[in-house]
């Protein structure tokens, strides 16, 4: 959440209270203890292990891992047969073609299930060989079908089959050639990129017509859309549910309730362990969407105001154990007076505030805090209800503290480090701005809560960890790792920010990590060949951890708020390709 950090005017920022969430709700969550895939030919399959009997068991382990993402068993051993075991990326761009190819209108009438990949691609560019000239042939247009006709249509206006087809899927059968395009165009804008491949590498079909305009949707993308055309809907009378209160998760250390137990959906268990992490105030459906790719595992959301002085309410989905956590030590200051003890004596009775909120990219302006002053030099003693109300209401939004008689300050940059956890200067120098510290910060984990369920890993890697640090920020997890005194080391940390890849470079030289840190600029360059390579370097990740941008998720976003379409929070389904990709690949050399 990038925010204005000079202006009291801006509407980008991200601040709840107790109020805001008696009114902000989410959708109900249908959580389950074991995992159901649809296959890509319409077909539900269980999520276990159905490989075939007859194939070898060299291959048995593939073939589990493509039946659990949802292609069908015989289709996955054609395609291991053509391509070999060796190269998982060939066999899943085959899988995907097969499945695009499956769903196109005319496919059931030329292509035999026995036929290779070549043979797909061939008819399937001979059937729009033959749409074209149907365009030209009025006898063979009659006698089209009102599908095929709308479907001839989005072709001839340079829309692909597959555009087409999901956009007819999703608006229905009588949708106008208006609504259907107006669909088409907002999912190009919402679309995730695959690095899967270079360019050069990734098999093609022919466009439709000979133009040269090159709209064609990747396949993987593709296969992205299809999975969220399966997305569950809610009856209108199923009812949806508030978070959590209190907003404890599985459990906190300093309240009841723990939560002891918990199954996992078979398709999440295994190597490697991971940790996902996002707001927990977004547009209604999200956290549905974002546990169904992950492996409908179910959220646990947990407000940091009960490991530190600031609100931070997230969202995580992880496979990690829940026996056996810890905070790290030692425990940090839980309420405002005792984390900033200088504004005790400043601090008004009637500002009952022992929290602050969720701490921002932006902060108060000088304009408002004089605007502050003035409104309470009006009156020697304490003011009217009037007054009192809109201060504190300008002290939760922006997160003001007393520093004086009748003055109020946002806090500094080394006040937040604290709050969130991490070491003194963490983000100070080395050609830092104060600007880039504030949206650093506001970005980042709170290193405390994370540290709290990352603490069973404690016993489980004594030796040390490979880490895989998606959207790494200012280095939260990493941080919290070394808080914990859990060894870094590999650590290969993906951050588009170079302000953040300093810091986290920064941090690592100034505690004398022992391991290797390698920086990557930004996740869409992570293809399945370079986590091949990465992982049989050092014999893969024990962790994936990251947290997506909440740009276009926050509640506060009145622009952009567009969900998991938005230009910067559809990188989520980047964090799942790539954690699908290490799964595949150590399962392989399992």
């Amino acid at each position: 959440m990038d925010g204005n950090p000079s202006g009291e005017e801006s509407d980008n920022i991200d601040w709840d209270t107790e109020d805001e969430l008696e009114i902000q709700e989410i959708q109900n969550l249908p959580l389950s203890s074991s995992s159901s895939l649809t296959v890509p030919g319409g077909g539900a399959i269980a999520g276990a292990g159905e490989a075939s009997s007859s194939a070898g068991s060299s291959n048995s382990k593939l073939i589990h891992h493509f039946v659990g993402m949802g292609f069908s068993e015989k289709i996955v051993a054609k395609a291991i047969e053509e391509n070999g075991e060796g190269n998982t990326e060939s066999i899943l761009e085959t899988l995907l073609t097969y499945s695009a190819l499956e769903n196109s209108p005319q496919q059931q009438q030329h292509v035999d299930s026995d036929h290779c990949s070549s043979e797909y691609d061939e008819t399937f560019l001979d059937d729009l060989s033959d749409m074209d000239s149907w365009s030209e042939n009025e006898e063979n247009e009659n006698s089209l079908s009102n599908k095929d006709k709308t479907l001839l249509s989005l072709a001839n206006m340079g829309y692909t089959v597959e555009e087409a087809s999901i956009a007819m899927d999703r608006c229905g059968p009588d949708a106008s050639l208006a609504e259907l395009t107006d669909f088409i165009c907002a999912a190009q804008m919402a679309k995730a990129a695959d690095p899967y491949l270079p360019d050069e590498n990734k098999p093609k079909l022919n466009n439709i017509y000979d133009n040269g305009r090159q709209k064609k949707r990747k396949l993987y993308e593709y296969e992205l859309w299809k999975r969220k055309k399966q997305r569950r809907h809610l009856d209108e009378d199923d009812e949806t549910i508030r978070l959590p209160k209190p907003m404890i998760g599985f459990g906190v250390p300093t309240e009841p309730g723990q939560v002891h137990s918990r199954t996992l959906p078979e398709a999440a268990i295994g190597p490697p362990f991971f940790y996902y992490e996002n707001v927990a105030l977004t547009p209604k459906g999200v956290w549905n969407t974002i546990s169904r790719f992950l492996y409908d595992i179910e959220p646990e959301f947990v407000d940091s105001k009960y490991f530190c002085a600031a609100a931070r309410k997230r969202g995580y989905v992880h496979n990690l154990p829940i026996q056996n956590r810890f905070p790290i030590l030692p425990i940090p200051p839980r309420t405002i007076h005792e984390a900033l003890p200088l504004t005790r004596k400043w601090w008004p009775s009637w500002d009952e505030r022992i929290k602050l909120n969720c701490l921002q990219t932006c902060i108060g302006s000088a304009k408002l805090t004089e605007r502050i002053r003035k409104a309470l030099e009006d009156w020697d003693g304490e003011p009217p209800l009037k007054v009192q109300k809109y201060v504190l209401d300008e002290c939760r939004k922006w997160n003001l503290v007393w520093v004086g008689r009748n003055k109020l300050a946002p806090l500094e940059p080394d006040e937040v480090e604290m709050l969130l956890g991490f070491p003194k200067n963490h983000t100070r120098g080395g050609g830092i701005s104060r600007t880039d510290r504030y949206k650093s910060l506001g970005n980042s984990f709170q290193v405390d809560t994370v540290a709290y369920h990352l603490s069973v890993l404690k016993d489980l890697f004594p030796g040390g960890i490979n880490l895989l640090s998606l959207f790494s920020g200012i280095g939260g997890a990493e941080v919290a790792l070394h808080r914990l005194g859990i060894p870094l080391k590999n650590v290969v940390s993906v951050e588009i920010s170079e302000v953040n890849r300093n810091i986290v470079r920064s941090w690592w030289e100034q505690t004398n990590q022992r391991g290797n840190l390698i920086d990557i600029a930004d996740v869409q360059q992570l293809n399945g060949d370079r986590l091949e390579q990465l992982i049989n370097s050092f014999g893969g990740f024990d962790l994936v951890i990251g947290g997506s941008p909440c740009n276009n998720l926050a509640g506060s976003n009145r622009v952009s708020r567009d969900g998991l379409e938005g230009k910067d929070s559809a990188l989520f389904y980047d964090y799942f390709r790539i954690l699908d990709l290490v799964k595949c690949i150590m399962g392989k050399q399992q």
